[in-house]
């Protein structure tokens, strides 16, 4: 072989092997489960969208308003505060269930939107159409509604927490004997803003 046609093998360019068509199926595939599974933990772990479904937050949320839920109270320093905002279930309210299989089941909890006001320990009283938790009056709740009926005085036990609709008048809540005070476990997370429609995006008080 002569010393031209050896330089000529040097700098022959290098052609890229091609990917057969099943191993870019598998790279998509592993792209679509890796951001199933960070979407997941994401939305168990940090935040996820809710829908206002009803006018119990009127006021304060909006019916068809989406919302940005997050996991404050499992994180380390994530205390429930009185008037926080929260997303939460009713005892004995399913959505439904699917099966999985033998004796599996998968429960799907209706969910509902409201404020919390009281926390365990403390004492809840509406009168006279006015909130007073621990003897204070609350102020109410601009555009409130028209006066919501009277609550007689409760003292909450150590994992009972009262929740309120702002628009009282037309909220199902802890004053429904049906309803009563939740567990902590029934809350869900914490509103953290309102994400749709872009017109109203704002931070959630």
């Amino acid at each position: 072989m002569s010393i031209r046609e050896r330089r000529r093998m040097q700098i022959a360019p290098m052609t890229p092997k091609k990917k057969s068509l099943k191993a870019e199926i598998f790279v998509f595939f592993r792209i679509i489960v890796l951001a199933a599974v960070l979407a997941f933990l994401f939305q168990a772990y940090v935040a996820q969208p809710i829908r206002v479904d009803g006018t119990s937050m009127e006021g304060t949320l909006h019916d068809g308003e989406i919302l940005l839920v997050s996991r404050a109270y499992d994180w380390p320093g994530g205390e429930m505060e009185r008037g926080d905002i929260i997303i939460c279930r009713y005892p004995n309210r399913l959505a439904g269930s699917i099966s999985l299989g033998a004796s599996t089941e998968l429960t799907r909890h209706t969910i509902f939107v409201k404020r919390l006001v009281a926390l365990p320990g403390d004492t809840v009283e509406i009168r006279g159409g006015h909130l007073y938790v621990n003897g204070e009056w609350v102020p109410d709740p601009e555009d409130m509604g028209s006066t919501p009926r009277d609550y007689s005085q409760r003292r909450l036990g150590e994992n009972e927490y009262f929740v309120i609709g702002d628009n009282r008048f037309s909220s199902k809540d802890s004053r429904a004997e049906e309803v009563g005070p939740i567990r902590k476990d029934m809350i869900v997370g914490r509103v953290e803003w309102v994400i749709w429609p872009m017109a109203n995006i704002r931070k959630v008080k």
